[in-house]
């Protein structure tokens, strides 16, 4: 059983994020949704928090008002196996929002998630610090990380931009 669980401030967006984000990843459900009532600070029935689950990770949503915003020292790191679940997530996840840079992107709510493949962690802890650093040096060049790209510049070869 999961005994932490982030929870995300929102203004007034965490219901529609939540479901947002359960529509991008499999294995993904809305657990609860607790509501303001009457006479609190947000309208009653507006949503206070959003128990969720994306593949199995257990997040919680607040809808806490303007006071505190996302930065780029929170994100979620999210493993993307292949080039294709690279692809899909990027794409669904900027809709309405940016990338950014390395692999980073914010989405819609400004919150920022990093997609990342398994590959890349692999390439950089090679010994052959040389491989390693041109595998470096290719995603510090890349927006949405590139599998192909990552390995021709292990391999030495030249990267497509």
């Amino acid at each position: 059983m999961q005994t932490i669980t982030p929870c995300l401030w929102f203004d007034t967006q965490a219901e529609e994020a939540a479901e947002f984000y359960v529509s991008v990843f499999p294995r993904s459900r809305i657990l609860e949704v607790s509501r303001y009532g009457e006479g609190d600070r947000m309208p009653a029935g507006t949503a206070l928090t959003v128990s969720f689950e994306l593949d199995g990770f257990e997040l919680q949503a607040l809808n806490g008002g303007t006071d505190i915003p996302f930065t780029d020292a929170v994100s979620l790191s999210v493993r993307a196996e292949t080039q294709e679940d690279i692809d899909r997530l990027w794409d669904r996840l900027t809709e309405g929002g940016s990338p950014v840079q390395c692999g980073w992107l914010k989405d819609r709510y400004g919150f920022s998630w990093q997609i990342v493949p398994p590959i890349l962690g692999e390439l950089l802890a090679d010994p052959d610090r040389e491989k390693a650093g041109r595998v470096m040096q290719a995603m510090l060049g890349m927006v949405k990380l590139d599998i192909a790209g990552l390995r021709a510049a292990y391999e030495g070869q030249s990267v497509r931009a």
